[in-house]
C-alpha cells in the first residue's frame, strides 16, 4: 500500500517536472531572439562600414577600403563579442575579427579561451547526457555542420551568398563537438549597390547554459518536492495502512476464535472512512454474535419443544405394550396419534421459521392491495358458519410493497388467533386506514385479552396462552413470532394491547403498521 500511494503521488510530480523540463519552445524562442539581436548588430556594422569604409572613384563606382574595414571589424568585435567577418562580392574574405595581424608568412588568429579553473568532468558528462536525452524528447531536426576552413570564402556559407545577393539571413548550425553556432549575414550596400557581406558568428553555448541553469533549478525544486512527497506518502500510508492492517488482523482473530475474547478496535473517533469501516465491522461482529446466540437459543427451544411430544409418545408406547384392555389401548393410540400430529405441526412450523429469513431476503416485493386481500380473507373465514363473524372495513387503493404470500400468512395467523379467543356471540373486526406514509391495520376480538404484562412476551418463540376449551398441542407457539418477523422484514411493526372499556378488558387488539413506499 505504501509503495502504491508513493507511486501515485510521485507520478503526478514526475509528469509535471517532465513537462517543465521540456523547454523546446523556450529554447527556440531564445535562439530566435538571439538571431534577431545579431541581425540588428550586423545591420549596424553594415551601416557603419558603408559610411566609413567605402570610397567613391571618379567613375562613380564604390569600393571597400580594406584596411579601414579590417580596423573597424577588429574594434567592433570588442563591443559585441561576436566574431565578425567581411566578404567581398567575389566571395573572398576581406576581414576577420580573429585576425590580429596579417604577415607575409600568414595570419595570427585570436580565439576565446575557457575561463580558468578546474573543470568537473563528471558534471560536464552528466550535463551533456541530460541535455542529449532531453533534446531527443524535444524531437529537434538535425542541424547542419558548422565548418571553419583556414581560408574561408562565401561559398562555405549560404547566408553569405544570400547577403551578397541582397538578402539578410540567419542560420543555426552545430560544430564538431555538438555545440550550437549562430550566424547572421547582411549585405553592405551603398546607394543600393552591394559591396560586401558582413557575417556575425556567435556560439550558442550561452543559450545552452541558460537552459541548463533553468533545468538545474527545476531539478532542485523537484528533489525537494519529491522528498516532501515521499515523507507525506509515508505518513499518509501509515495513517491509512496501519489502522487497516489493525482492523484486518482483528477481523482474522475474530474469525479464528471460538469465543468473544477478541473484538474489533473502535476507531470511530477518526471521523473518516476508516472510522466508519471500524464502526461497521464492530456492528457486523455484534450482529453475528447476536445471530449465533439466537441460533443457539432457537436450537435449545426446538430441542425442548420436540422433547415434550417425544416423551409423551415414548410413555404411551411403553404403556400400550403392557395393557391388555382394548379400550385403554385405543385411548393410548389416540394420544399417540395426537402427539404425532403435534410433532408434525411443530416440525413444519420450525422449518418455516428457519427458512423465512432467507426467503424474505431473496424474494422481490410487489404492490399488494390490502383492500382486496383482507376482504378475500374475511369472506373465506365467514364461509365457516361455526366461527364468529369477521367484519372487514378497508378503504380502496390502499397498496403496500410486500410479499403477498407472507403478508397473507401474517393476517391468517392473527385472524385465526382472534377467532380462537372470541367467545360465542362475539365477532372479529378487521380495519385498515391510511396514516400519512403508513398503512395501519388492526385486528380486534372480543376474547379475554392479553394477560397484563405479557404484551411483548406473546411474540416470543413457543409462547402459548390458549383458551381452556382448546385441546393442548393444537398450536406450536410460533405463529405470533413468525408474524412479527415477517412484519419487521417489511420495515413495519406489529404490536398488541388490550381493548379496554371502563377499565375492563374486553378483548385484544393487534396493530400492524406498514410503510406505503
Amino acid at each position: 500500500m505504501t509503495w502504491r500511494i508513493l507511486a501515485v503521488n510521485a507520478l503526478a510530480l514526475f509528469v509535471l517536472v517532465a513537462g517543465i523540463l521540456y523547454l523546446g519552445r523556450y529554447k527556440q524562442e531564445l535562439i530566435h531572439s538571439e538571431l534577431e539581436a545579431m541581425a540588428v548588430q550586423a545591420e549596424m556594422y553594415a551601416a557603419a562600414l558603408s559610411t566609413s569604409a567605402v570610397s567613391s572613384s571618379d567613375d562613380a563606382t564604390n569600393r571597400v577600403k580594406i584596411e579601414v574595414a579590417r580596423e573597424m571589424v577588429r574594434r567592433l568585435v570588442g563591443i559585441t563579442g561576436a566574431r565578425t567577418r567581411l566578404f567581398a562580392t567575389n566571395g573572398s574574405l576581406l576581414a576577420d575579427s580573429r585576425n590580429i595581424q596579417s604577415l607575409g608568412a600568414g595570419t595570427i588568429q585570436a580565439e576565446e579561451l575557457p575561463a580558468p579553473g578546474e573543470e568537473d568532468a563528471f558534471a560536464d558528462i552528466m550535463r551533456k547526457l541530460t541535455d542529449g536525452i532531453l533534446t531527443l524528447f524535444e524531437g529537434e531536426q538535425p542541424l547542419p555542420l558548422y565548418v571553419d576552413p583556414p581560408v574561408a570564402s562565401a561559398a562555405d556559407y549560404p547566408e553569405v551568398r544570400a547577403a551578397l545577393a541582397g538578402y539578410s539571413r540567419g542560420v543555426v548550425r552545430v560544430d564538431s563537438q555538438g555545440r550550437r553556432v549562430l550566424s547572421v549575414s547582411v549585405p553592405v550596400a551603398r546607394f543600393k549597390q552591394v559591396l560586401a557581406s558582413v557575417m556575425l558568428t556567435k556560439s550558442g553555448e550561452p543559450i545552452e547554459n541558460a537552459l541548463h541553469a533553468v533545468r538545474l533549478d527545476i531539478l532542485k525544486i523537484f528533489v525537494f518536492a519529491f522528498g516532501i512527497t515521499v515523507l507525506l506518502s509515508i505518513y499518509l500510508a501509515g495513517v491509512i495502512t496501519r489502522p487497516l492492517n489493525r482492523l484486518a488482523r482483528a477481523a482474522e482473530r475474530v474469525r479464528r476464535s471460538k469465543n468473544r475474547q477478541f473484538t474489533i478496535p473502535d476507531l470511530s473517533g477518526r471521523r473518516d472512512e476508516i472510522g466508519d469501516l471500524s464502526t461497521t465491522l464492530r456492528d457486523m461482529t455484534e450482529t453475528l454474535w447476536d445471530r449465533m446466540d439466537a441460533i443457539e437459543r432457537f436450537a435449545a427451544d426446538v430441542a425442548h419443544e420436540i422433547k415434550n411430544p417425544l416423551t409423551s409418545l415414548r410413555s404411551a408406547v411403553e404403556t400400550a405394550t403392557r395393557l391388555k384392555d382394548p379400550e385403554r389401548q385405543r385411548r393410548l393410540m389416540e394420544i399417540i396419534a395426537e402427539d404425532v400430529q403435534r410433532l408434525d405441526r411443530l416440525i413444519s412450523d420450525i422449518s418455516d421459521y428457519s427458512r423465512m429469513d432467507a426467503e424474505l431476503s431473496r424474494a422481490e416485493s410487489e404492490e399488494v392491495d390490502l383492500g382486496v386481500l383482507l376482504t378475500t380473507l374475511g369472506e373465506l373465514y365467514n364461509a365457516d358458519v361455526d366461527g364468529p363473524p369477521i367484519k372487514v372495513s378497508v378503504p380502496d387503493n390502499l397498496n403496500v410493497p410486500a410479499l403477498e404470500s407472507r403478508l397473507t400468512q401474517v393476517f391468517r395467523n392473527l385472524i385465526s388467533n382472534a377467532i380462537t379467543f372470541t367467545p360465542d356471540g362475539g365477532e372479529v373486526r378487521v380495519r385498515a386506514w391510511r396514516d400519512k406514509n403508513w398503512a395501519v391495520i388492526t385486528i380486534e376480538d372480543d376474547g379475554p385479552g392479553i394477560p397484563p404484562g405479557k404484551e411483548e412476551a406473546i411474540f416470543n418463540r413457543f409462547y402459548t396462552e390458549r383458551p381452556s376449551s382448546e385441546k393442548f398441542g393444537q398450536h406450536s407457539g410460533l405463529g405470533l413470532s413468525i408474524s412479527k418477523r415477517i412484519v419487521a422484514a417489511h420495515n413495519g411493526e406489529l404490536t398488541a394491547q388490550n381493548r379496554m372499556v371502563d377499565d375492563v378488558i374486553k378483548g385484544a387488539i393487534f396493530t400492524i403498521r406498514l410503510p406505503l413506499d
